[in-house]
């Protein structure tokens, strides 16, 4: 089947980001599998009116990378869909610790938190990667609140290790941004202190996503490099190209 026939972007009424992060080009030509992975802002908000539509797409993991008081505040998928629910939390420094100097290009401040994930938040991604990996736990569905920094994070490394261009990686973590204007108006609504003052953090500038990649080829080599460094087999990455690239 043709990587046309499905669609990328998901159109539920409660929740704003969600998309299928298949059909981009990896290693060898071969295409990321449709319907195996996908991404998300928070998935507490998943109501009624979109039920039937989430199950529907076989979901049977889900990898939460939210802190434990964001899921304690909002909450999470709700228990009746039956899902395997991993709150793989994603270590890093605060961001509201963090200075955002003027001067400083904002893809560059943007970059320097996503190599902090890569650092800080090893746990989470080897734990995170290991489970895209397994056949058995598709499909699976990663999200954080917004699904477009953690998430955006977990799946560039993803896509990444199947090969697929720094271009493609940069376009689809650019996807956000458009999704964001009516996140945005659902946080003002539920918890406005998260968005005023923090507009500079809903963006989704390519440039950022490229940046991060180069400075962590930069520091480990390659994207690969990095996977082995925190722990990722050759035999776990060899299962998630088999998995997730076609024959």
């Amino acid at each position: 089947m043709v990587a046309e026939a499905y669609s990328r972007n998901l159109a539920f009424s409660s929740t704003y980001n969600f998309r299928d992060v298949g059909g981009y080009t990896g290693l060898d030509g071969r295409k990321v599998r449709w319907r195996r992975l996908f991404r998300a802002d928070s998935l507490h908000r998943i109501g009624e009116a979109d039920a039937a539509a989430f199950t529907a797409l076989g979901i049977r993991t889900v990898i939460d990378l939210r802190r434990p008081f964001e899921v304690e505040k909002f909450g999470r998928v709700h228990e009746r869909y039956g899902l395997d629910y991993r709150n793989l939390v994603l270590k890093h420094v605060d961001w509201d610790e963090v200075e955002h100097p003027e001067g400083t290009a904002h893809e560059r401040w943007l970059a320097d938190r996503y190599l902090n994930f890569a650092e800080d938040g090893r746990e989470g991604i080897l734990d995170s990667l290991r489970l895209i990996a397994d056949p058995a736990a598709a499909p699976v569905v990663v999200h954080c609140m917004a699904g477009k920094d953690r998430t955006g994070t977990i799946c560039a490394l993803t896509l990444a290790l199947l090969g697929v261009g720094d271009a493609d990686i940069a376009a689809d973590y650019a996807l956000t941004t458009e999704a964001m204007a009516p996140l945005t108006r659902y946080l003002l609504e539920t918890s406005p202190e998260t968005v005023r003052g923090n507009e500079h953090m809903f963006d989704s500038p390519p440039a950022a996503m490229r940046l991060f990649l180069d400075d962590l080829r930069a520091l480990h080599g390659s994207v690969e490099g990095y996977a082995h460094e925190i722990g990722l087999t050759g035999t776990e990455l060899a299962a998630l190209r088999r998995h997730l690239l076609t024959d």
